[in-house]
């Protein structure tokens, strides 16, 4: 299993948020391209990052540090927030991104997603945000009318590789992930999960990656330090 350390962007900052609440923002460090070369130091290969003025607003406002961490770190990098055009997926690879992740524009406009996944294959992915069982848009401000994994089924078929699925509720709370949700998750469908939202300890990693899941995001744990993140690329290896 690739562990993904994340950065989350506000105003060229990496923070961290609470269940997603905007009021509710930690700012951790003023310089996320520093924060991404720390990952490289521990061992990492991958890197996830959200834009989340983009998440709310549909901008790219931090598309230069987004540059600037991918620039400096040489991490492969998986961006989300935002990315709504074909522009901005554009812009992003450009970038030397290895994947955008699409979430608002793929609930919302179906016809988008299916071009978009036909022209770039497994550069694209999809972020299923789940708030109390539907799937939930615009920097998690809104909910869908979509369930899950009636939203899941439907990206399989329209040929999704990889989805990045997050429980808001467990997101930035540190209580651990929701396990029976990726185990479903896993057991129903072929595309490559990524578990996200209250990856918290080195045995949700090792729970995670026992699962075969293709992936797991490490945010909060790393920034207060109860995940080491050398320890954890070990134990999802």
């Amino acid at each position: 299993m690739n562990i993904f350390p994340a950065i989350d962007l506000i105003d060229g900052c990496a923070v961290r948020l609470f269940k997603g609440d905007y009021a509710q923002k930690t700012v951790y460090s003023d310089s996320p391209a520093d924060v991404a070369k720390s990952f490289v130091q521990a061992g990492a290969e991958y890197i996830h990052i959200v834009d989340l003025d983009g998440a709310r607003d549909g901008s790219n406002a931090n598309i230069e540090t987004v540059r600037e961490i991918v620039r400096s770190s040489g991490l492969k990098a998986e961006i989300g927030g935002g990315i709504r055009s074909r522009e901005a997926i554009e812009k992003y690879l450009g970038l030397g991104v290895m994947r955008v992740i699409l979430g608002t524009a793929a609930v919302t406009d179906e016809k988008f997603l299916i071009e978009s996944v036909k022209e770039y294959g497994d550069r694209v992915a999809v972020g299923v945000d789940i708030k109390d069982g539907f799937v939930a848009i615009k920097g998690w401000t809104e909910k869908s009318q979509l369930t899950c994994f009636d939203f899941c089924e439907k990206l399989q078929n329209i040929g999704v590789k990889t989805v990045i699925c997050t429980d808001i509720s467990k997101d930035g709370v540190m209580s651990g992930t929701n396990i029976e949700l990726y185990k479903e998750l896993s057991k129903r469908f072929s595309m490559d999960i990524v578990a996200s939202g209250g990856v918290s300890s080195i045995e949700n990693i090792k729970t995670l990656a026992s699962m075969d899941m293709y992936g797991a995001i490490l945010g909060k744990a790393l920034y207060t330090g109860a995940v080491d993140l050398k320890e954890a690329i070990a134990a999802a290896r």
